[in-house]
């Protein structure tokens, strides 16, 4: 039975510090200051400048952590402030050889690619895939979108945690829910939308509830949501699409700055 808990942290966006098996991990650091950078270009509301919202913590204590994952190289997702802020000499673990060398490149020397068996102390990291936008997005913007990667934490006597990633619902995402049975999914489910093209790049509302259908026993965590200018879904009509499709009481939309204990 697993029974140490799971600490999650929302910081904002897709940033999140992850406390698991007594070791923290900060996710997809996004450190900049509000209204610091332009929104994404041809994108929805991308007059806003982003983030949208302050950072809830001060960045000391965001990054006072053992390691980071990179789940991609997306502004939103690890920014300069980031790389100022953050030691040399951290561990970093990216999804691919590519991003492991723009880290290096940028002076961090301790950088790992995570694979199918990768390992910290004795904390499992799998690689999983995902798909960041639909083929219409990729037919038009596949250099934009790029690759992308989740994460799943297991480890003895722990609840196992699936991060999604910069995903919409697709084979890759039923092959890690079928391959993992995560008690924990952590879905980026703000909806990001590109002007003028059908669906979002990230999750949105039926992807969320393809997730739950999928793996029905799965706690499932939405982040990457209310701080970046294309993010269309907001925490409360979430919660409110779960409740009405029978699942809101799995369904947890953190605040930024929230802790939860799993």
């Amino acid at each position: 039975m697993a029974s140490t808990p799971v600490t999650i942290t929302q910081i904002r966006n897709a940033t999140l510090r992850i406390d698991y098996a007594g070791t923290r991990f900060l996710v997809d650091p996004m450190l900049a200051e509000r209204h610091s950078f332009p929104g994404f270009p041809g994108t929805l509301n991308s007059e806003e400048s982003n983030p949208l919202v302050h950072l809830p913590l001060p960045i000391a204590e965001i990054v006072d952590v053992d390691a980071v994952i990179l789940t991609h190289l997306h502004p939103d997702h690890w920014d300069q402030p980031a790389r100022d802020a953050l030691p040399g000499s951290i561990p970093v673990f990216t999804q691919n050889e590519a991003d492991a060398q723009a880290i290096r490149d940028q002076g961090f020397t301790d950088v790992r690619v995570l694979g199918a068996d990768t390992t910290f102390g004795e904390i499992r990291l799998t690689r999983t895939s995902g798909r960041h936008g639909t083929e219409a997005h990729y037919a038009v913007l596949a250099d934009r979108l790029g690759e992308v990667c989740g994460v799943v934490f297991s480890q003895p006597g722990v609840k196992t945690l699936y991060l999604a990633g910069d995903t919409i619902w697709n084979t890759d995402v039923a092959e890690a829910l079928a391959t993992h049975s995560p008690d924990i999914a952590v879905l980026n489910a703000g909806y990001a939308v590109v002007q003028g093209m059908e669906g979002g790049i990230i999750m949105g509302t039926d992807d969320v509830l393809n997730v739950h259908e999928a793996a029905p026993g799965a706690l499932l965590i939405a982040s990457h949501m209310e701080a970046i200018n294309h993010c269309a879904l907001t925490r409360a009509n979430l919660r409110k699409f779960a409740a009405d499709k029978g699942f809101g009481h799995m369904l947890l939309t953190p605040g930024d700055g929230e802790t939860v204990v799993l």
